[in-house]
């Protein structure tokens, strides 16, 4: 397994340290648990580790023109400094993958992708490439920090004179002092509250992490886990690829229409989304609670009138609502709100019912 810059912070802190797509990273803390780190995102802060993250950067003159035939998302009304979520597409339709597009200025830009993809995506970047654009993967010159919950404006303030009051939500600060480390910092995060992800050279990483946590000791903050930061996004109905996205699931499908700006310039995936919208989205991503006792899991098979419907992307207890909750790909004519579906949970039907997504609703700063 690949390790990254900050793993012997992880075994000193007693982390339970898993494969995750190759990367040796914490699922938990000992003494702590999924659940403790999980609330205390959600009442204080916690930090994570995520590293392993990629990084891909687009620069030269055709930089903005090729990042819009690469992605579904319309980047032209960008400013400088600010970041666009966008899904990348197949010729079909289907999701390369999702990542987040930084804008330093029109012939400057920075990717930011799945770790499990990184590969993959450099080398669809590289097949499509034209123009005057160079494109090269700095992951491996990056490490990531992702500082998130109510307090994390408080903590991360005490170890820099940048102002944060002034940054906004998806914007970034490209070079900050924290506590004599350079850094790049953005009001951005995968758990549905208000923080901050910090992009700095692997060789100051376990330094700020070290910091960061005891800057924020009397705030609350402690370390999280990657199990934390999945209960943490899909409560809030953020996607994970590989289960809400992947090849054989369309961004229309996944309810991420909002990204999909059909009325600009030809863009991979163009012709086929367009299509699917005209004839009608065959499927859609619900929402649903558990009515029978039992956790769907990814995967699992979901039934209506004893047929199959569709699958489960996503399914958990939810810390914050304390119950079984899920997210289903199932047939549009099923989706309704407060409909009935049956999931197969171990070859037994179990029943489950429809529910407005996000499960839990929060208000970020500067979020519209």
């Amino acid at each position: 397994m690949k390790k990254t810059p900050l793993y012997e912070q992880h075994v000193n802190l007693k982390g339970k340290v898993v494969d995750f797509g190759g990367w040796a990273l914490p699922i938990e803390y000992q003494g702590q648990g999924i659940l403790v780190e999980h609330e205390a995102v959600r009442t204080a802060a916690g930090l994570f580790d995520v590293s392993h993250m990629g990084e891909v950067t687009v620069k030269g003159p055709d930089a903005e023109k090729f990042i819009q035939k690469m992605i579904v998302n319309d980047i032209s009304p960008m400013s400088n400094f600010q970041i666009y979520y966008s899904p990348m597409c197949y010729p079909e339709g289907g999701v390369v993958d999702d990542l987040l597009v930084y804008k330093y200025h029109q012939e400057e830009y920075l990717l930011v992708i799945n770790a499990s993809n990184t590969d993959k995506d450099f080398q669809w970047l590289q097949e499509h490439l034209e123009g005057d654009v160079e494109i090269n993967n700095i992951s491996d010159q990056c490490a990531e920090l992702a500082l998130q919950g109510p307090k994390a404006e408080v903590i991360l303030q005490k170890l820099t004179d940048a102002n944060l009051a002034e940054l906004d939500y998806y914007h970034f600060l490209p070079e900050v002092n924290i506590s004599g480390v350079t850094a790049l910092i953005s009001r951005t995060g995968y758990t549905g509250e208000d923080g901050f992800e910090i992009y700095l050279d692997p060789k100051d990483a376990s330094f700020l992490w070290d910091k960061l946590l005891a800057a924020g000791k009397e705030e609350g903050l402690i370390p999280c886990g990657l199990g934390a930061r999945d209960t943490l996004r899909f409560e809030v109905c953020l996607p994970l690829y590989g289960q809400e996205l992947d090849r054989d699931i369309t961004p229309l499908e996944a309810g991420l229409g909002y990204f999909v700006k059909l009325d600009k310039n030809d863009f991979i995936g163009k012709d086929a989304l367009m299509k699917q919208k005209e004839m009608g989205i065959p499927r859609k991503l619900v929402g649903f609670e558990m009515i029978d006792r039992g956790i769907a899991r990814s995967h699992y098979e979901v039934q209506a009138d004893g047929e199959k419907i569709g699958f489960v992307t996503t399914g958990s207890f939810s810390p914050s609502l304390k119950k079984n909750i899920g997210l289903a790909l199932i047939d549009a004519k099923y989706a309704d709100e407060g409909g009935e579906i049956e999931i197969l949970v171990r070859n037994k039907a179990l029943k489950g019912k429809i529910i407005k997504k996000p499960f839990v609703k929060k208000s970020v700063k500067g979020a519209k």
